[in-house]
This record gives C-alpha cells, sequence and structure tokens, in this order.
C-alpha cells in the first residue's frame, strides 16, 4: 500500500473543506527467518533444495486519474460524442492521491442507479489536477474553483461545451457520522437535474430527411440503446474517420435511440420489419423517406452490426442498392474495413 509523505497529508488535509479519509498505514516488513540447517546430516546424499516460486505480486490497482493524459483532447472527444448522442460531458477534477475522489469514482462504477445514469446521460472525463498545478486553464475556462472548493469538484458541460453547472462534493457526502462515503441519492438528484433534456423520435428523423434533401443524400436510419454493445460498435466503426468519410458521400447519418428520445417505440412501429429484428437495426431511406433497403436479411434475420461474412456480404449489396457517389472501390473500403474489424475483435470463427 502506498505511503502518504507528511507533505502529501498536509496537501490532502488543505484540498477539502470536509474531513478526507484518512490513510491506512502500510504494515511494516517483517524479516524472513532464514531456513535453518538439519541438526544432523542426512545419511543419504543431500538434495539440493527446489527453489520456492516468487510471490504473486499483488495487482496494484489502476489510478483513477491518467496523468499523462491530454485533458484538453479528452474533453474534445468526449464533446464531440456528447454532441452525436444528446449528452452531457461530467468533468470530475481530481488527483490519484485524494481519497475522496477514489471514492466518488467507486461509487460511480459500484452503484447499480449512478452507472446506469452515466451510461446514459453522460461522458465523464477525469482530469488530472496534479497538486492543484495541473490544468489550472482549463478548470479556469469552465469557471471551476478548484482551490476554494477541492476535490473531487465536478463541472457538466453542454454538448457546445459550455457549463451548465459547477459543483463542490463535499454536500454530496453522506450526512452519517464517520462514514466515508458519498451519499448516492445526493450524487444522483445533482446527475438528473443536469441532464440533457430528450430529444422527440420523429424531429431527429424529420430533420436528417430535410438535410438528405437539401443535400441530395440518402439516410442511414439506425436504431440502438445506450446498453445495446453491438449498437455501440456499429457507432464507433461508423465514426472512424476513413468509414465516416466514405459514408457521408452518400448518407446522412442518424440514429434513433430506443431509450432516450420521446416517441422512438412509435417510429419503430413505422418499420414493420424491425419490431422481431433486435438492434441495431436500420434502413438506407430516400430524401423522402421511402425505404431502399433495410438490414433484415432475405432468411429473415437481421443483419445488426455487420461481423459474420454473410451479414457483411448483404452489407455490401445493401451500400450497392443505395448508393449514388460511392464506388465501387469505395464499397470495397468499407468492405475490407468491416473485415479486418471482425479480425481484430475476433468476432469469426
Amino acid at each position: 500500500m502506498r505511503k502518504f509523505t507528511v507533505l502529501a497529508l498536509v496537501l490532502v488535509a488543505a484540498c477539502r473543506s470536509a474531513g478526507e479519509p484518512a490513510p491506512t498505514p502500510a504494515p511494516a516488513a517483517v524479516a524472513k527467518p532464514a531456513a535453518q540447517e538439519p541438526a544432523v546430516a542426512p545419511a543419504a546424499a543431500p538434495v539440493a533444495a527446489e527453489p520456492h516460486a516468487p510471490a504473486a505480486a499483488a495487482k496494484a490497482p489502476t489510478p483513477v486519474y491518467d496523468e499523462h493524459a491530454d485533458a484538453n483532447a479528452d474533453l474534445a472527444a468526449a464533446l464531440a460524442k456528447a454532441k452525436k448522442e444528446n449528452r452531457r460531458v461530467l468533468v470530475q477534477w481530481g488527483a490519484n492521491w485524494c481519497g475522496w475522489c477514489t471514492l466518488l469514482d467507486k461509487a460511480f462504477k459500484s452503484d447499480a442507479k449512478l452507472a446506469r445514469k452515466l451510461m446514459y446521460e453522460y461522458d465523464l472525463v477525469h482530469v488530472d489536477i496534479g497538486r492543484f498545478d495541473k490544468n489550472v486553464e482549463l478548470a479556469t475556462r469552465y469557471g471551476a474553483d478548484l482551490k476554494g472548493n477541492g476535490v473531487p469538484f465536478l463541472t457538466v458541460l453542454d454538448a457546445d461545451g459550455k457549463p451548465v453547472a459547477n459543483q463542490e462534493t463535499g454536500s454530496l457526502e453522506s450526512d452519517v457520522p464517520d462514514k466515508h462515503e458519498h451519499d448516492v441519492a445526493k450524487v444522483l438528484a445533482f446527475l438528473e437535474k443536469h441532464q440533457a433534456p430528450y430529444l422527440a423520435a420523429q424531429d431527429v428523423l424529420a430533420e436528417a430527411l430535410a438535410r438528405a434533401k437539401r443535400e441530395d443524400k440518402r439516410v442511414f436510419l439506425h436504431f440502438g440503446a445506450p446498453w445495446c454493445g453491438w449498437c455501440h460498435r456499429l457507432e464507433d466503426w461508423m465514426a472512424q474517420e476513413k468509414v465516416a468519410a466514405l459514408l457521408a458521400k452518400d448518407f446522412v447519418d442518424v440514429k434513433i435511440d430506443q431509450d432516450r428520445m420521446t416517441g422512438a417505440e412509435e417510429l419503430q412501429k413505422s418499420y414493420p420489419k424491425s419490431a422481431q429484428a433486435g438492434i441495431p437495426w436500420f434502413a438506407f431511406l430516400d430524401a423522402d423517406g421511402k425505404t431502399l433497403v433495410d438490414s433484415t436479411m432475405p432468411d429473415g434475420n437481421n443483419t445488426g452490426y455487420p461481423a459474420a461474412e454473410a451479414e457483411v456480404a448483404y452489407f455490401v449489396t445493401m451500400l450497392d442498392a443505395a448508393r449514388v457517389r460511392l464506388t465501387p472501390d469505395d464499397v470495397a473500403a468499407l468492405k475490407k474495413s468491416l473485415d479486418d474489424e471482425a479480425a481484430r475483435l475476433k468476432l469469426r470463427r
């Protein structure tokens, strides 16, 4: 266990208005007694003792804060994702020496309600503050008074990077004496208060169709949800720089979130094939909203994220059926990208 220096303890005490959980001191090292020689030599020839296997070293916990991260780059990536998904960015300012920072991160991961709220509504970014000497300008830009309030400190940003809320976390701790933890109900109330308002699914699709008409493109409509791992794989693949550039030649990308958009269920019912297909289910539409082709394969199965060879082959037929500007070479490049991803992720036997 890591020991704190006197200086570190002073900094910890100074970083919060509420009491910091005292670090548990590391146990003193115990000298291992030397092996004793037998009192009487054995009659048989001595046999060399087998060496003891080294004790397995305890695996150090993964630090909450990446001390080498580029905070500006991390925030830019989170904001781009939040804008695409209509979410908020939650910045947790702190450092690895801060016990309460570790406790808050533990609460985010271990409490089911908090974990679900973050998965659905926020992109979480941990920003390391060092000894209150790192990312100072970044904190100032967002109005986070770290020295005045201590850490952990929370900042909520909207998808355009505008601060929505700055929150010290002493008031989010448990009121029970000597209970060193955050009050889940208080933290959850804070997150619920500042999450992004939900969009109407029909309005989102209408906006995408209007854009497709202006740009003479198709619409790549796909249904997903925050809990759906295959949906995330499809979205992550579509977001790759080279893939996105190719798809943008012919498509306006629009995702309908089943759980985070109002009217999503009703909208999905207008695509009957999707009812029993599972997600991700997708369709290519013309600018008037007519379905050109969808992800339901001839055998009735849903392509979902194209991973198996048959799924990739069918996705290629979808592209060929809807493409206008995409060339055969472009389609071949997209196919290769899917094949390469399947190999990288070991999705095929």
